[in-house]
């Protein structure tokens, strides 16, 4: 049947109330804030608290729509006067109306060309064509499964990253790894010793080297971004956030990407894998790749230190090969690579699936719209 927006959802923007940054600058940061695209703040109160859809009012990517024009928000939250709020209606699946919005074009009900526009009386006409309630829950309900997946892996991922920088912190920032009695060495009275090119204490028997020295640097690649996907067979790195795929693969083992424009990404990949020409690939020599891999990844002001240049900034590779890190024994290297492994793999196990059961979402989500795909009871 087809049938207005609407229709079939209450349209409540008469409850948004916006908050300046002057506002939201000393308060509680506790209940997200939405905007336009999603969160763009925390507040100390909430004016919605359930399940709604959001829907972008204004801003480029009603254009581009590079990103989702309709965003799915529930608990507690406040929203702002740039996104038009939807709440659900007897008789409708509101989730199945969410994700039936970010298939469709709906660049026609936009106005303005220099200010993009989607008015709520525009909102109001969009027609929908929905099937029956029983079948809108039936999909939603496979859809949500996904995404429900993906937000579960997404928090533990999280919490092992957390974890991980928690663990590197002791051991490697404040120098209490689990001594011969699996005491925390500085903190028991583990032996410091001033070293003059830190000028600071390091425990007794490390050494100092730079990244440089601890390095193998891998060949350049010459593919571009846009020469992924071919039979999609190995994992592609790029400077952008999402790991593409390519029919070949140009290094083996443990890696660690860097990208060297734009966005300062790290990531790190165990396996055959590509990678684009706008990411420098590097590996560790005898010392655990872990160990550096998190030596990268948590250092702080990494993008101040290492990214320079007047328009795009590029990774300043000299500069980081210089970097000074401090070297602990090859025993404690190996414990902690141990260690790190486990959560690592966990991670990236997290991270893989989420890809996986994202591109099965985003495929079957057009064909169940559309009726190329049917639900059996």
């Amino acid at each position: 049947m087809m049938v207005k927006l609407s229709e079939c959802v209450e349209i409540l923007d008469c409850k948004r109330i916006p908050l300046s940054s002057a506002m939201r600058a000393n308060i509680k940061k506790i209940y997200p804030y939405y905007g336009a695209q999603g969160i763009i703040d925390y507040v100390d109160n909430f004016i919605f608290d359930g399940e709604f859809i959001l829907v972008a009012e204004d801003g480029n990517n009603l254009k581009t729509v590079s990103e989702n024009i309709a965003i799915w928000a529930t608990g507690k939250f406040w929203v702002n006067n740039h996104a038009h709020i939807l709440g659900k209606k007897r008789g409708f699946n509101l989730k199945y109306i969410y994700y039936l919005l970010n298939t469709m074009d709906l660049r026609g009900y936009i106005t303005g060309s220099a200010q993009p526009k989607f008015t709520q009386e525009n909102l109001a006409q969009v027609e929908l064509c929905l099937p029956c309630y029983e079948k809108q829950n039936k999909i939603a309900s496979i859809l949500s499964n996904l995404d429900s997946k993906i937000s579960t892996n997404n928090t533990i991922s999280s919490t092992l990253e957390s974890l991980a920088k928690l663990i590197y912190d002791y051991w490697f920032v404040q120098f209490d790894f689990p001594d011969e009695n699996g005491k925390p060495y500085k903190s028991s009275g583990g032996k410091m010793v001033w070293n003059e090119e830190l000028k600071r204490e390091i425990p007794k028997g490390w050494e100092v080297k730079t990244l440089g020295e601890i390095i193998v640097e891998a060949s350049k690649s010459k593919v571009q971004v846009n020469g992924a996907k071919i039979n999609g067979k190995y994992p592609f790195f790029t400077s952008g956030n999402v790991i593409l795929a390519y029919d070949d693969f140009f290094t083996d083992g443990f890696n660690c990407f860097l990208n060297t424009g734009g966005n300062p990404d790290i990531k790190g990949y165990k396996g055959k894998c590509a990678y684009s020409t706008d990411t420098w690939c590097i590996n560790a020599k005898e010392y655990s790749y872990l160990m550096y891999y998190y030596l990268l990844k948590f250092l702080p002001q990494f993008e101040q230190l290492f990214f320079a240049g007047s328009g795009l900034k590029h990774l300043q590779k000299d500069a980081l090969k210089n970097l000074k890190l401090v070297i602990p024994s090859n025993d404690l290297i190996s414990n902690f690579n141990v260690i790190m492994d486990s959560i690592y793999d966990k991670n990236t196990a997290c991270i893989l699936e989420n890809q996986h059961l994202a591109s099965l979402r985003d495929f079957l989500l057009p064909m169940l719209m559309n009726g190329q795909v049917t639900i059996k009871d």
